[in-house]
């Protein structure tokens, strides 16, 4: 398949990070782990990959972005930011699962002759609860997540990893203590630190775009999961004055 050339962002955890996947097949990275800020951080980021590269906007091939779950404050951010420059660019947009993500990135390795085995992600949901799913990779196309089991909300005594889950990862494990030891004495391995990241949104999303399921920048819209939280409209986008001066680039 041709190698796309792509921007990413993702800000659904405290981590906030911006990826930048160019011609050279190189992924450059913006990232840090805050509790806020997300806002003022992320345009910036944007500016400096695409000054590094020496590319502009409209010299991309697509956009993605971590469309959750995630805490609701950065899915508008991250949704906002990605419609305002899919609009002004005229690029499509790969809607990435930000549990996915992590999932992509903490893949247990596997033999040439076996499948991959599964990884539960657990994302902090705050109000005693967790974002969850299972996935898995096939070697053979590491970039496309088969999932095992759908993501869902709920308190940490109702994860259950898939059968061929053998590791865990996400920022949920660590803040409920007894839900990392239920993992762990079931033989789960635990990643620790793995947040969703850009570079790994911006390798799920070309893959999206590959094989033409990218979206329009209407459709670009978060993922909430909670039932007691309606979708918004399409959400406003913040820092419009730093946002203009990205859409020049």
């Amino acid at each position: 398949m041709k190698q796309l050339r792509m921007l990413a962002i993702d800000t659904s955890t405290e981590a906030c990070s911006a990826a930048l996947l160019w011609s050279d097949g190189e992924v450059r990275q913006r990232f840090i782990v805050t509790e806020r800020g997300h806002a003022e951080l992320i345009l910036p980021m944007i500016d400096e990959l695409l000054a590094e590269a020496g590319c502009k906007l409209k010299d991309l091939d697509g956009l993605a972005f971590g469309r959750g779950p995630g805490g609701f404050t950065g899915l508008r951010i991250a949704a906002g930011v990605i419609q305002g420059l899919a609009y002004g660019a005229g690029l499509r947009v790969a809607p990435v699962s930000s549990l996915a993500a992590v999932a992509f990135l903490s893949s247990c390795p596997s033999s040439p002759s076996s499948p991959s085995s599964g990884v539960l992600v657990c994302n902090d949901a705050r109000m005693h609860e967790v974002y969850w799913g299972c996935y898995r990779f096939d070697p053979d196309d590491p970039c496309v997540p088969i999932v095992l089991a759908a993501e869902a909300v709920g308190p940490e005594d109702r994860v259950q990893p898939a059968p061929t889950v053998t590791c865990c990862a996400g920022n949920g494990i660590a803040r409920y203590p007894a839900l990392q030891a239920r993992l762990e004495s079931a033989g789960l391995s635990y990643r620790e630190g793995v947040y969703p990241r850009a570079d790994a949104i911006v390798r799920l999303g070309e893959r999206t775009l590959q094989q033409g399921e990218g979206v329009d920048a209407a459709e670009a819209l978060p993922v909430y999961i909670r039932d007691d939280v309606a979708r918004p409209a399409p959400p406003a986008v913040t820092g419009l004055s730093q946002l203009a001066h990205v859409m020049r680039l």
